[in-house]
């Protein structure tokens, strides 16, 4: 048959996809190598584990205590099969662990990383804190000999040690331990056999998360005195491969089917799983790609939990972690791990927040509320009421998880070191304030009305308050303004020639807010607001924090939402109690005239009916400081009253309660005097130093 040059005949081929894809990953050209582990996959053997091809572990003190048992332990083979070819698995076990510096070797000095005595006791104290039990109950320490021992003791006798170890101890199948007390008592004489020392050690048990588990404490000393040294290795993987051998003792191995009813329930997980370090595994090996299509060449594992690892690597899709190649071959995106396991820590404070709101029965009214989780990046001031106080998502460390029930109809999450919250408690009213990034207001002030000469002079500050009408009342307003320049001259900042004459640079405003960064410190800061709830401030005969927002006028502030809308009615209330009790005057429509003093006079009103108590109860007699009187004694401690923070001043015969600040902290057990000052305040006397203090 005869064709034309015009005959075309269309053979159509396979259907392809056109559409331009967004991100094109581009395989890496495969080598020998490749090829060889390829054919070791093929044969059932694993190339990540050939002998010598790992690099070191480069871990800390890798010639330390347990070195070689870890050696004989790591990348030991969990699976095994029995005499009927049932093939099943060792019980998984997960140990976090830190080393936590106490003190220097000799003749180095104190740095940033080591932990103060404070926020060891601290941390112990929250190991024991409320509802850690089955019961709801406070946690109880136990040791080897018995189930209870003295955590405080323990620590005394650790306070010199260079280091302290400390470990979480977690069971996947934790619920179904029937003595969790003993199994960690297994597991401590394992490693004090592989240690070759007795070990000094605390537990405590924890059954107040979906997976029981037990913080151990471990001193860093040997049975002979010596420092203890534990190799990096074992504490990564030879601790781990113990508590799996005590555990699989008491349950016994899972078998496949139960290894993955394990593995079906991390396939929608936002959390970095097994199956995700499968996927990575297997994308390392195969240039890049995770290949999943069933002509793959691959470990036995992979094989038997191919759907299990499609589900995942699709779900990972849908994340955003993971690009799908071709039909069942994917790329992981290099923050896959990072950002599964960031959304991990924030599933795990968000259920602590949530049970923060069940324990104190508010489930119902604030779950409708926004949760806010600032972690140690608090970028606003936020004031409310503590709901919980407790150890952050990583209970190995230092730091603290407050959750706060905030006036403006938020919940708040903040962590910051425990002892910058040691004497905060349940229930207390607090604000939380971030590092300061501008200069103060006063800063700003006092340059103003500085003369030219450099000279700042507070009767001439008067002077312009009372010229530009500034209320409520221009001295107190000049008063606090001459509080701050004495802060800044004890920082050496501002010079006083006397009492109306004060030398200021002409960069006041930044050298101030130098000097209030490096103050505050990183993290939020805590201060009490009220040590007392709401109800009792209603009827408080002291100065309370609902009285200091109804001075500074706001109630119009608090949003009508959550604890704020609580706030606002406490406030009506305590209106109603001021206007009874003559201390204010009712004015109509809900307002009341409060006096300009009122705030000393029940300051002055708690000081004086605590004062005389304790006078009783110490025998010993009370000496109010009036205005102008002067006081000399011994620094002997705090007291925390619903009106504030109040030192305590024994001159021997007696006894004063003065208005804290924060420079006695370093002085307690020392001579202090001081006078007291009309607006309430103290003119202080350290040594050389004199300061107002309030």
């Amino acid at each position: 048959m005869t064709r034309n040059d015009t005959d075309i005949r269309v053979r159509p081929g396979k259907v392809r996809d056109r559409t331009q894809s967004s991100e094109r990953v581009v395989r890496p050209a495969r080598g020998f190598l490749a090829d060889v582990h390829r054919a070791i996959r093929r044969a059932g053997g694993d190339p990540n584990k050939l002998a010598g091809s790992g690099k070191a572990s480069g871990r800390y003190n890798a010639r330390g205590r347990g070195a070689k048992v870890a050696a004989r332990l790591k990348g030991r083979n969990q699976w095994s099969r029995s005499a009927d070819g049932t093939r099943t698995r060792a019980r998984r076990v997960t140990v976090k662990a830190r080393i936590v510096k106490l003190n220097p070797q000799r003749g180095a000095a104190r740095g940033r990383s080591f932990v103060s005595a404070k926020a060891v006791d601290a941390h112990l104290r929250y190991l024991l804190r409320d509802g850690v039990t089955l019961d709801g109950e406070k946690g109880q320490v136990y040791a080897r000999d018995g189930d209870v021992a003295d955590g405080g003791a323990f620590l005394d006798r650790g306070r010199e040690d260079r280091h302290q170890f400390r470990f979480i101890v977690s069971a996947e199948d934790g619920a179904e331990i029937h003595d969790l007390r003993q199994m960690t008592r297994d597991l401590m004489a394992r490693m004090e056999a592989d240690l070759q020392t007795t070990l000094d050690w605390i537990a405590v048990d924890h059954f107040n998360t979906g997976h029981p588990h037990t913080h151990i404490l471990v001193r860093g000393i040997t049975d002979d005195g010596k420092i203890l040294n534990i190799a990096g290795d074992y504490i990564a993987h030879g601790i781990r491969e113990r508590a799996s051998e005590v555990v699989t003792l008491e349950l016994g191995r899972q078998t496949d089917l139960q290894v993955t009813d394990q593995l079906r329930r991390e396939v929608h997980s936002e959390r970095f799983t097994r199956l995700d370090r499968m996927l990575m595994a297997e994308q390392r090996t195969n240039s890049a790609f995770a290949d999943l299509r069933p002509d793959k060449d691959t470990l036995e594992t992979m094989k038997r939990n191919r759907a299990l690892l499609i589900g995942r690597a699709q779900y990972l899709e849908k994340l955003g972690l993971a690009l799908k190649i071709d039909a069942g071959v994917w790329h992981l995106r290099e923050n896959a791990e990072p950002a599964l396991r960031a959304m991990g820590e924030r599933g795990d404070i968000l259920k602590s927040m949530y049970r923060a709101l069940e324990a104190n029965y508010l489930e119902v009214q604030r779950g409708e509320l926004p949760l806010s989780l600032h972690r140690e990046n608090l970028r606003q001031r936020v004031v409310g009421r503590v709901l919980s106080k407790e150890l952050s998502v990583n209970e190995a460390g230092d730091r603290m998880q407050l959750v706060i029930d905030g006036t403006e109809g938020q919940v708040h999450q903040i962590e910051l070191q425990a002892d910058h919250c040691d004497g905060i408690r349940r229930g207390m009213i607090v604000s939380a304030t971030p590092p300061p990034t501008e200069p103060r207001v006063a800063d700003h002030n006092i340059l103003a009305t500085r003369a030219s000469d450099g000279t700042y002079s507070p009767s001439r500050h008067i002077e312009i308050a009372r010229a530009r009408e500034i209320s409520p009342d221009p001295d107190r307003y000049v008063a606090s303004h001459v509080r701050r320049l004495e802060a800044l001259r004890r920082a050496g900042i501002v010079e006083r020639w006397d009492e109306d004459h004060w030398s200021v640079p002409k960069d006041l405003p930044k050298q101030g807010l130098a000097y209030d960064r490096k103050r505050h410190g990183p993290g939020p800061r805590m201060t009490v607001l009220s040590p007392i709830s709401l109800e009792r401030q209603v009827t408080h005969d002291g100065a309370t924090w609902l009285d200091r927002e109804l001075a500074g006028q706001r109630q119009g502030a608090l949003r009508m939402a959550g604890f704020g809308a609580q706030a606002g009615q406490a406030m009506d209330r305590r209106k109603r109690v001021l206007v009874k009790r003559g201390d204010a005057i009712d004015v109509g429509n809900g307002r009341i005239r409060m006096p300009k003093d009122l705030i000393r006079r029940l300051e002055g009103r708690e000081v004086e009916r605590v004062g005389s108590a304790t006078a009783k109860k110490l025998g010993l007699r009370w000496q109010p400081v009036e205005p102008g009187s002067q006081f000399d004694g011994q620094l002997t401690g705090r007291m925390q009253l619903a009106s504030g923070r109040f030192a305590m001043v024994d001159d021997g015969l007696g006894f004063s309660l003065v208005p804290w600040n924060d420079a006695l902290g370093r002085r307690i057990g020392r001579q202090v005097s001081g006078v007291g000052m009309p607006g309430g305040g103290i003119d202080w006397t350290f040594g050389r130093q004199r300061g107002l203090g309030r």
